[in-house]
Formats: C-alpha cells, sequence, structure tokens
C-alpha cells in the first residue's frame, strides 16, 4: 500500500506504508511543520510496514520537534520497529505498561 496522510487540524493521519521509496513524500509534507504549528499529532493505527529510512524520518521529525522546543505525539498501535526505536535510543522519564512510553517530548502511546 502507498504511503496516504489525512490532515484533521494538528493530527495527521498516516496509512500505508512509510519506506525508502516514498520518503520525498513524507518528507515534503512535514517540511517546517514545525513553523507553522506549536503541536503536531501522528497517528500511525493504519501504517502497515516501515524501513529504517522510514523510522529515521520520524526521529528527524521528534529531533526538529526538540531543537524548536515543540510537542510531537505520536498515537496508534502501529509498527513495532517505530517503538523499538525510540524505546532504545531516547531517554525515558516515565514508562506506563499499558500505554507505551514519554520520553522528553514525545508520547508514544
Amino acid at each position: 500500500m502507498d504511503l496516504e496522510i489525512t490532515k484533521f487540524n494538528n493530527r495527521y493521519q498516516i496509512k500505508g506504508t512509510l519506506n525508502k521509496v516514498n520518503l520525498k513524500t513524507f518528507n515534503l509534507y512535514f517540511a517546517n511543520i514545525f513553523e507553522k504549528l506549536d503541536e503536531v499529532l501522528l497517528d500511525i493505527e493504519g501504517v502497515e510496514s516501515i524501513d529504517r529510512a522510514g523510522v529515521m524520518a520520524l526521529a528527524k521529525l521528534h529531533n526538529e520537534s526538540i531543537t524548536k522546543s515543540k510537542s510531537l505525539s505520536i498515537t496508534g498501535l502501529g509498527c513495532k520497529e517505530l517503538y523499538q526505536h525510540f524505546k532504545t535510543n531516547t531517554p525515558q522519564q516515565k514508562t506506563s505498561e499499558n500505554r507505551g512510553i514519554v520520553a522528553s517530548n514525545i508520547a508514544v502511546a
């Protein structure tokens, strides 16, 4: 399935596959997003698969939110690869067994 991004105010629903092939589309869509918004919510419930390039794109967005003192939240039961990346690469402030993790200014639930 191709990548599909739907916007509802500051909530972005991502569906399909996020990989090296469609990474340019993702990056163009979210380029300078924190210049326009203080809070961004990504719903990854519909993400069927994500490769290393996709995880790194989300990590880049996360780093941009930190640099600009903005808020990025990722919700949904998307791909385990994404959760594994943020569990192992960011310091955890709080862990909740049923809700995911909260790390710095990113919430993965």
